[in-house]
């Protein structure tokens, strides 16, 4: 009689990033994110989140995106503090600001003529989900809904799913008002490229984030 398999060895817990590893994502991942951003922005679109509601803000009274940006994740990282811990908002805090100060000054270094919806769709849907997979792989985010709804999930036992899917529904009925229906279809088409983007690169097992 074969002895049984022996258990399989206990994982070890990987190496957090050092700090200047941590930095080069923070500015990495932003950059990245940026770019993306002027390009849904050249295109007249909008994505789900915090994101979308300074788009909507950008849109509707002309304010700088990068500023709406920072402004509306304000709220939010109390919410990050207690849900999420020190390390995680300050990191996501450092990447909101970035964010911002990035989107407010690469007009001025790149000039895009035209960008088709579609295009700027698969581009700049496929690029914020990159510079997002950075982030988090770094402990990082760039703060908003997804904190929000967890921490409501923690508290009231609203399922994160679904809130998180009732904000983004909110924000993209609002685009009507401000956009017309092709635009707000093809942000949509982007939101969808950004999170399979995140679906396919982060999954658990496959990488640890630290």
């Amino acid at each position: 009689m074969e002895p049984p398999p022996a258990p399989p060895a206990p994982r070890e817990a990987p190496a957090r990033h050092p700090l200047h590893e941590d930095l080069h994502a923070l500015v990495t991942g932003t950059l990245i994110v940026a770019l993306g951003v002027a390009m849904f922005g050249k295109a007249g679109l909008l994505t789900g989140g915090t994101a979308g509601l300074a788009f909507l803000l950008h849109y509707a009274v002309g304010i700088d995106f990068g500023w709406a940006f920072f402004l509306v994740n304000l709220p939010f990282y109390l919410f990050a503090w207690r849900r999420m811990g020190r390390d995680f908002t300050l990191k996501t805090f450092a990447a909101v600001s970035l964010l911002s100060v990035f989107s407010l000054l690469l007009p001025h270094g790149i000039g895009i003529d035209y960008l088709a919806p579609g295009l700027s769709a698969v581009l700049g849907g496929s690029l914020c989900g990159v510079g997002m997979l950075i982030l988090f792989r770094h402990r990082a985010s760039l703060g908003g809904m997804n904190v929000l709804v967890l921490y409501l999930q923690e508290r009231l036992g609203w399922r994160a799913g679904t809130v998180q899917m009732g904000i983004d529904a909110l924000i993209v009925l609002g685009a009507l008002y401000i956009a017309d229906l092709p635009r707000v279809a093809w942000s949509v088409a982007g939101a969808v490229v950004l999170n399979l983007v995140l679906a396919v690169n982060h999954r658990p097992g496959r990488y640890m984030a630290v």
